[in-house]
């Protein structure tokens, strides 16, 4: 299968709100980590593997993620405005990127099901598999390697199963299958969903263009009943920019040219 032709959905229209001193003017995914917002980092992740076709599912503040990426290298390189003619010279690339990038509004309040089945029916296009994430969670997991267990495993979907602190919902695991989902334990060490999936394109008539369509809710819940949710687990590094602290963390990691999903 040619990873560079399977779409990943990425989700970036939620309000934010638990770290809304970021994103009041602006939609969590763009909150920079280091140079770069969060999303950038989340497509990179995707991109070391292969993947090359996104498709960024928008709705709070959507025209601050389309104005950064229609302007992508004038925020990424040095350049020129000639303000007589509005001639723009672009001096040096410093990222060289091969992706493809759209830009689909899935409304303002929709939920994360919905906003998928809204980007899927138009630019899903003939691929068989798709991906799904989120854009403030960051990894290190192979998701070439979750990708070929997905294949192989000829389930329905495939989630990537992490274990970070307790503060998180468990899923729970029979063999390599995903049976269960249960609110925050509280213990450590189990597993969590870790928000990198991918789909049989037969998954989306488990969700509705209906903008209270909740993925992690009937969608995926029915799945694992189904027994047709499978798990790669990863227990390297798993970040998710939830909070002020969670984006101190990660920019730390970037800084210090430490960052495990850069590596």
């Amino acid at each position: 299968m040619n990873i560079a032709q399977i779409p990943v959905f990425i989700l970036c229209g939620g309000l934010g709100t638990r770290i809304k001193e970021e994103t009041e003017f602006r939609p969590k995914p763009m909150v920079p980590i280091g140079e770069h917002p969060v999303l950038w980092h989340v497509m990179q992740i995707y991109a070391r593997h292969g993947f090359r076709r996104f498709v960024l599912c928008l709705g709070f503040k959507a025209d601050v993620v389309k104005d950064y990426f229609n302007s992508f290298h004038l925020h990424n390189a040095d350049s020129t405005i000639n303000l007589k003619t509005n001639e723009v010279t672009i001096h040096e690339h410093r990222q060289h990127l091969d992706w493809e990038v759209t830009l689909t509004y899935t409304g303002e309040k929709n939920q994360t099901g919905s906003r998928i089945a809204q980007a899927a029916r138009k630019y899903l296009g003939p691929a068989e598999h798709f991906a799904v994430t989120y854009g403030d969670g960051l990894t290190d997991a192979d998701l070439k390697a979750e990708l070929a267990g997905h294949l192989a495993g000829k389930k329905t979907g495939t989630l990537l199963g992490v274990n970070p602190p307790s503060r998180f919902g468990e899923i729970k695991i029979k063999g390599s299958r995903v049976v269960e989902f249960a609110e925050k334990p509280d213990r450590e060490g189990h597993w969590i969903n870790g928000g990198f999936f991918f789909f049989h394109r037969k998954f989306l008539s488990r969700l509705s263009e209906n903008e209270d369509c909740v993925l992690e809710r009937e969608p995926l819940v029915n799945l694992a009943h189904d027994g047709q949710l499978s798990v790669h687990k990863h227990s390297g590094f798993w970040g998710c920019m939830d909070t002020q602290r969670d984006r101190d963390h990660l920019t730390q990691l970037v800084e210090s040219g430490t960052a495990p999903w850069l590596k």
